[in-house]
């Protein structure tokens, strides 16, 4: 279903709220229909080009929403930390690192598949700009990594939770899976992947293939079972990313500006100039973590090194929205 140009006049005109409930919803819809590991590479790219859409009026004529999306729409940190402070028994919340909106059709299918009972499936923003230690901070934790064998301690948001971060084969986190009610575990995949294979190619296709073994994978939904038994699971991610592979070429003076700029990333700490655009190619952003300069839309450039083809920080839809699903077993 194609959002109408006059329909997203129509969201110009509303409040940011209101615009950014039907984004976001668009987005969800789009993404969320099901897959087939056959077709899956095609179809993901087609989905990625049909959200550019939305990316475009975004970075077009309706970037103003992006300065407002910290007020209109959740962050997955608040919604979690709302989530948590909910009076369920026994918790458990899985973190699959740089997870987007792309992935969620495997998790919908196989909850269904393997007779999980599934309460709620939205989408909701990373920080800005979108990293993980910034997610890790918003959750009261210093870093990923402070979560490895039940080191997040006693000074983060979520209380009274075993947590771990790893980046192990999903049998061997199955194991790690303690018998305290309340579990937090962070796992560095498809984060991981997603870097190690950016430089490559398109990156984008590789990764859905890699994704739909992952997802359909008896060791994974053992280890979500193993999560979800006894207990209320969510499933979201800290960020997602942007298939930079397939964006334009920004050329002469726009690439030039974003080449000096953001270097091969998509964000730089600190106030900075956004350059003479109309419309920008950059936005100032201002959000819990301090000050940030981002790149807006849908563009790469060439950079030294060569600009990866799969990566995140910057202001897109799929690299900021994550999936949010709540499963019981």
């Amino acid at each position: 279903m194609a959002l109408s140009v006059s329909a997203l006049q129509a969201l110009a005109q509303g409040t940011h709220t209101d615009a950014w409930r039907v984004i976001v919803h668009h987005a969800l819809e789009i993404a969320s229909k099901p897959l087939a590991a056959g077709n899956a590479p095609s179809e993901v790219v087609k989905r990625d080009r049909e959200i550019g859409e939305l990316d475009l009026f975004l970075s077009s004529s309706g970037w103003d929403l992006w300065q407002a999306v910290g007020d209109s729409v959740e962050r997955t940190s608040v919604r979690l930390l709302r989530w948590w402070a909910e009076p369920f028994s026994a918790k458990a919340l899985l973190i699959l690192d740089g997870l987007s909106l792309r992935e969620l059709p495997w998790l919908l299918q196989g909850a269904k598949e393997r007779g999980f009972t599934l309460h709620g499936v939205g989408a909701n923003t990373s920080e800005l700009p979108g990293e993980t230690d910034e997610f890790a901070r918003a959750l009261g934790f210093t870093s990923r990594s402070k979560l490895q064998n039940n080191g997040g301690g006693l000074a983060h948001k979520l209380q009274a939770a075993q947590t771990e971060t790893v980046d192990l084969p999903w049998k061997d986190c199955e194991a790690l899976v303690g018998n305290t009610p309340n579990q937090i575990f962070w796992h560095h995949w498809p984060d991981a992947k997603l870097h190690d294979g950016s430089g490559a190619g398109q990156g984008l296709e590789p990764l859905t293939k890699d994704v739909a073994e992952q997802l359909t994978s008896d060791d994974f939904w053992a280890f979500v079972e193993r999560l979800a038994t006894g207990r209320r699971l969510v499933i979201t991610s800290d960020h997602g990313y942007a298939a930079t592979g397939y964006f334009p070429d920004a050329d002469g003076e726009v690439g030039q500006f974003l080449k000096q700029t953001f270097s091969s990333g998509r964000n730089k700490s600190g106030t900075g100039d956004t350059g003479p655009f109309v419309p920008p190619v950059a936005l100032q952003i201002t959000s819990p973590h301090g000050a940030h300069l981002m790149a807006l839309g849908r563009r790469k450039w060439r950079s030294p090194g060569g600009y990866p083809t799969l990566t995140h920080g910057g202001l897109s839809l799929l690299e900021v929205l994550s999936p949010f699903v709540e499963l019981t077993k």
